[in-house]
């Protein structure tokens, strides 16, 4: 398998994570198509079900981006 062929799916905290995502957007960086970014409200709400669900429909790995501890 090709690193180009591995699909990654990130779910980021709306309040952290996803701002470092969104910023990149904005300033017209670019990161690699395989990687699919899902917003969510609080990393703590992402549970089993939601990450098997993504393996389930193809993605390769799984990642949760939250806030610092004591931060949320």
């Amino acid at each position: 398998m090709k690193e180009d062929d591995i699909k990654i799916v990130g779910f980021c905290c709306n309040w952290c994570c996803y701002g470092g995502a969104d910023n990149a957007g904005t300033g017209r960086m670019a990161y690699p198509p395989n990687i699919r970014i899902i917003r969510v409200m609080c990393s703590g709400r992402i549970n089993a079900e939601m990450i098997f669900k993504a393996f389930h429909e193809g993605a390769d790995g799984v990642f949760v981006g939250g806030c610092h501890i004591g931060d949320c």
